[in-house]
């Protein structure tokens, strides 16, 4: 075992409740729907967040927040991630222990910036400042490879498919020379955020030669939002496909970066915003 990969906890909720709801006819109907509930992250005994969360992963899921808003550089940081989802009245606690702590805590979790993120709705500022030291692989994406894709999420068996209002985060490998697509780790979450964080945990505890940035297709139901595109950009991703569209930021910060990112992905129709060029037909 590598001594460097911080220990997790295996805190299991369930993902869903059953109410009664009333049709258009007036009638009676037992459904699903998602169970939604707050998690409070402490780092080093110092509060952090609030994240509003379906419970898939808790561990993973506070694993990608800390990497994903730069507090943390890699997973090696972290000794352990304890969740205890009856510590608090409220909701759960995630207590998170450091090897080494995190430097200048106070002034890197000072400023926040309100987000469109759903389940979050805020992130640490400063993220668009390092952009420029992103660099992303040069990678190609086979359209068959994205067709394959798109027929993969597909067959999912999912909490969307039951219950609805969650969003899904899906990472892939695509192989160059065969243009096939292979599905690694799939990820719902209530919020498109916690969905791409909690795969942004799984990612940083697997072995580099397991997942090769650039063959790497990152799959969302969620729009491409500026944070989206900068997640998925500090993951090392090359390429985004969502079922839904862009927005203005998410494009300019695409382009700048030179991701590619395709949206209204269904079937075998997409629109491709940016890199184009990329896409072998």
């Amino acid at each position: 075992m590598n001594q460097s990969l911080p220990r997790l906890t295996q805190a299991r909720a369930p993902l869903t409740q059953s109410i009664t709801a009333t049709n258009e006819a007036g009638d009676q109907e037992t459904v699903s729907i998602p169970a939604e509930r707050s998690l409070t992250v402490y780092v080093d005994k110092r509060e952090i967040v609030t994240l509003m969360t379906l419970g898939v992963n808790p561990e993973l899921l506070v694993l990608g927040y800390l990497l994903n808003q730069k507090l943390v550089t890699s997973s090696g940081d972290i000794e352990s991630i304890t969740v205890d989802w009856d510590a608090l009245d409220e909701g759960g606690a995630a207590a998170v222990k450091t090897r080494n702590g995190i430097e200048a805590v106070e002034e890197r979790t000072a400023r926040r910036v309100v987000t469109t993120g759903c389940g979050q709705g805020s992130i640490f500022g400063g993220l668009l400042d390092d952009l420029d030291s992103i660099k992303l692989p040069n990678a190609r994406l086979p359209q068959a490879a994205l067709f394959e894709i798109l027929s993969l999420i597909r067959q999912q068996d999912t909490t969307y498919k039951s219950s609805g209002s969650v969003h899904g985060c899906a990472l892939f490998r695509v192989d160059a020379t065969s243009k096939a697509a292979t599905l690694l780790h799939h990820v719902e979450d209530v919020g498109r955020h916690n969905a791409l964080d909690t795969l942004a945990g799984w990612m940083s505890l697997q072995a580099t030669s397991d997942v090769a940035s650039n063959e790497m297709v990152l799959y969302t139901t969620g729009r491409l939002t500026s944070e989206m595109v900068i997640k998925s950009a500090q993951m090392g991703v090359p390429f985004v496909i969502s079922r839904s569209g862009i927005t203005q930021m998410g494009f300019d910060v695409a382009t700048r970066l030179d991701l590619g990112t395709i949206g209204r992905a269904l079937n075998q129709r997409y629109l491709c915003y940016t890199g184009a060029g990329k896409i072998e037909r």
